[in-house]
């Protein structure tokens, strides 16, 4: 298989197929709590997804360029998760100084970036996937992000709709999102069986 053959389908399959979110159940809390409405969804998304490209690229560089093969090696989550918190100061700095009022919706969950499983878990996958060149950690690296927003955005949109929705009182709020991911989590796991 060639180099764009390869890319193409771990994108492809890291975005749709395992999906960080809907197979792995990695990044609930910002899925769940920012879902609310479909521009904050989609701000939250595109924050994710720069932080854990930059995140996913750094880890794989000090990971193949620093620890590897060094009594350094057992500081592997330490640097990990060094790298992602440094990763969302930037985006909290950049969205604070030129978009003050997403800034202010996101509220706590801007800072709860550092701690979404999501990223840290694509770093340690990298590794544990053996991703031996760093175009392809770059490559797995977005297309996680774009996953994670993809994810967001629906889960945003059916929320949306369920305002409109004549929903029992009991399922009303948090009983009927999480029967909602739930339902999503099922139909994406369908595409399990495409890629390998």
């Amino acid at each position: 298989m060639d180099t764009l053959q390869t890319l193409t389908v771990g994108f492809i399959a890291i975005v749709v197929v395992k999906n960080l979110v809907f197979t792995k159940f990695l990044g609930i809390c910002p899925y769940l709590g920012v879902s609310g409405r479909i521009d904050m969804a989609f701000g939250m998304g595109l924050a994710v997804t720069f932080v854990i490209t930059l995140s996913g690229t750094m880890t794989w560089l000090i990971d193949h360029l620093l620890l590897i093969g060094t009594p350094l090696e057992v500081t592997r989550y330490v640097c990990f998760i060094l790298v992602v918190a440094g990763a969302v100061q930037l985006v909290e700095m950049y969205l604070r100084k030129f978009f003050p009022s997403l800034y202010e919706s996101f509220g706590i969950f801007l800072p709860l970036i550092t701690t979404n499983c999501a990223i840290l878990g694509l770093c340690l996958f990298l590794n544990l996937w053996r991703v031996n060149s760093l175009l392809e950690a770059v490559v797995l690296s977005f297309g996680a992000g774009i996953g994670f927003t993809m994810a967001i955005c629906v889960m945003a949109g059916i929320r949306e709709n369920l305002k409109l929705a004549d929903v029992p009182a009991c399922l009303k709020g948090a009983p009927i999102t999480l029967i909602t991911a739930g339902i999503l989590a099922m139909a994406f796991m369908g595409f399990s069986g495409m890629i390998r």
